[in-house]
């Protein structure tokens, strides 16, 4: 109701004079007033109190969140170092080569075109093995001095052995060399197989009664790692006899080449899958430290000296004079031997594993 043109407080402004239009509060200060008590912004005090006077106070305005910063993109070389390799796409990507440039160069460059085509076969049995044969198996409880001290003289060895064969090696003690490697890749995860047995049998005849169904129950993953490595392992060459057989039957045919590549993919993959399984089942010993912490130390104290055995019946003494061979031949295990016992002491001091216990 208008009382001469006005409304009831005032003329034009329905909060009575003085009063701006549009000030969003009937008492003068509030949201739409920047000048309210204590002069904070939107009429509120600073201090996140009550405009209105009592009460409680409001809650403090919640901070703002900083701008999002997306992680920085790995690098092939901490993506091939991790669990999970790229894949082939992401891998061409990442090299920036081009399909326009990578037809042509996989066309004119066979053994290129043979490795594009086995990486994702490697790259899926490198997936499997680390499923069967986790690596993350490590030596329990985790001494970081003491891996730090088997990395040195593991360096300080290679070291040695080049030195030898640089001050008195021939060109035939050159080549052997791989074949030496070979061996070693190749007889060490059996020597393991027909080596743990044995060494398990003495620390649970060394081990109190009470504690030998414990150490029998925490036997059934390793156990089940050594039959997934012995059947993969015999399976490598039952399948590739099985290639070489269904190639030789379809022998002449104009697609017996592709069939062989074919056939071939199952060995490859399995083949794969034996040599990552194989770097973690030496590295680990099968998790066998699950057992008894001190079991992966006696174990690589009993294996050097099988190798080194083995490697003297199949290559002989190293070259040099004689105290050098006696020494290239002896220093090696004797080192991994020390270091073994003393991991072993430091078990029993630092952690209160015994071997009797």
């Amino acid at each position: 109701m208008a009382f001469g043109g006005q409304g009831p407080y005032g003329a034009g402004n329905p909060y009575g004079p003085g009063q701006p239009h549009g000030s969003g509060s009937p008492y003068g200060y509030g949201p739409g007033t920047p000048g309210g008590p204590g002069g904070g912004p939107g009429g509120y005090p600073p201090d996140g109190g009550n405009p209105y006077g009592g009460g409680p106070h409001l809650p403090p305005r919640p901070p703002v969140p900083p701008p999002y910063v997306p992680p920085p993109r790995p690098t092939l070389r901490q993506q091939f170092r991790a669990d999970e390799w790229p894949t082939l796409r992401r891998l061409l990507h990442r090299t920036d080569l081009n399909g326009c440039y990578l037809l042509p160069l996989l066309m004119c460059c066979t053994p290129l075109l043979l490795l594009v085509l086995a990486y994702p076969v490697a790259r899926s049995a490198r997936r499997q093995a680390r499923t069967a044969f986790p690596a993350d198996l490590h030596r329990h409880p985790y001494d970081p001095e003491v891996w730090r001290v088997q990395k040195l003289r593991a360096w300080l060895a290679l070291a040695a052995s080049l030195a030898i064969l640089v001050a008195y090696g021939t060109g035939e003690d050159w080549s052997e060399v791989q074949d030496q490697f070979l061996l070693r890749v190749t007889i060490t995860p059996w020597l393991l197989l027909l080596t743990a047995p044995v060494v398990i049998l003495v620390l649970l005849r060394l081990a109190p009664d009470a504690a030998r169904p414990g150490m029998r129950s925490r036997l059934r993953p390793p156990v089940r790692m050594v039959f997934w490595y012995v059947g993969s392992f015999t399976l490598v060459p039952l399948l590739f006899a099985g290639v070489m057989l269904l190639s030789e039957t379809y022998q002449g045919r104009i697609w017996a080449p592709f069939l062989t590549m074919v056939l071939l993919a199952p060995v490859l993959w399995m083949l794969c899958f034996v040599g990552f399984g194989s770097a973690t089942v030496v590295r680990t010993a099968f998790g066998t430290s699950a057992v008894h912490a001190a079991l992966p130390a006696l174990l690589t104290g009993v294996l050097v000296w099988e190798l080194a055995a083995v490697n003297l019946v199949a290559t002989g003494m190293p070259p040099g004079p004689p105290l050098v061979q006696v020494l290239a031949v002896f220093c090696g295990p004797l080192s991994v031997t020390g270091v073994a016992w003393w991991e072993i002491e430091r078990l029993r001091t630092r952690h209160g594993v015994r071997l009797r216990a």
